[in-house]
């Protein structure tokens, strides 16, 4: 299993990255990781488009789901099912949306490891023989900026792109009046949360990683953010608008 991960996403990632290192100008590791991130994230469009998507056909949805919520306020299994029934109908699926971050994490471990070798050590017995083997890597991005070692500043702006990012998805809904409105109050309450807690983790765990790593999560969170903004422009989700931040 190990190999096989290493033969599909490892090592290609890992050539990627020394390919982009010997052919960028200067021979910028910086440069050569925004090229790097621009290649994994349209490898991933198409999942990640599929993501949004979801997540846009579930909001559509959300009127008529707090119409069942009002109606089976007294039967949570009634509500259960005609939710259900209500996906199966629209030919919608809750579940879809999480799949690209599925499909994102194992690319996410390669990464780490392709920077892992890539910028702190100068083993390159797994390039490729049509790779240029660049004898060692300057770990110095645009000048001033080492990305072998860990960098708060970096840690922080993940963590606001990704606060941005969390925040894109946010809509005005005004609250249900039903006897399960407790429940829909706590609901609120845990995304709330989750918008805050996602970004202090992402600042958390970019402070104790190599900053090559924690620029590459910044840059693919802004490349989604922008993808989720243009999705979104000036789109009303039945009656349901989506600010985006710049608006707030």
């Amino acid at each position: 299993m190990i190999q096989l991960f290493n033969a599909i996403l490892y090592e290609p990632i890992f050539n990627l990255l020394i390919y982009f290192y010997n052919v960028v100008p200067a021979h910028d590791i910086g440069l050569a990781i925004i090229a790097l991130t621009i290649v994994v994230k349209l490898i991933l469009l198409p999942f990640s488009l599929q993501s949004v998507k979801s997540q846009k056909a579930l909001q559509e949805l959300q009127p008529k789901i707090e119409e069942l919520k009002k109606k089976y306020s007294d039967s949570k299994e009634k509500l259960a099912q005609e939710t259900m029934k209500l996906y199966k109908e629209q030919k919608v699926n809750p579940l879809s949306s999480c799949l690209p971050l599925l499909i994102q994490f194992p690319f996410l471990i390669a990464v780490y490891q392709a920077f892992r070798v890539g910028l702190t050590t100068n083993n390159f017995s797994m390039l490729y023989p049509f790779v240029e083997n660049p004898g060692q890597i300057n770990h110095l991005a645009f000048g001033f900026l080492n990305m072998s070692a860990p960098n708060a500043v970096l840690a922080v702006l993940s963590g606001l792109a990704q606060y941005v990012q969390t925040k894109m998805m946010t809509t005005k809904k005004q609250p249900v009046k039903t006897d399960g409105a407790k429940d829909e109050n706590m609901l609120a309450s845990m995304n709330k949360s989750m918008l805050y807690f996602m970004p202090i983790m992402t600042i958390v765990i970019g402070m104790s990683l190599p900053a090559g790593l924690t620029f590459y999560w910044f840059l693919t969170t802004v490349f989604t953010s922008v993808q989720q903004f243009f999705m979104f422009k000036k789109d009303k989700i039945a009656g349901i608008e989506i600010i985006p931040p710049t608006m707030k």
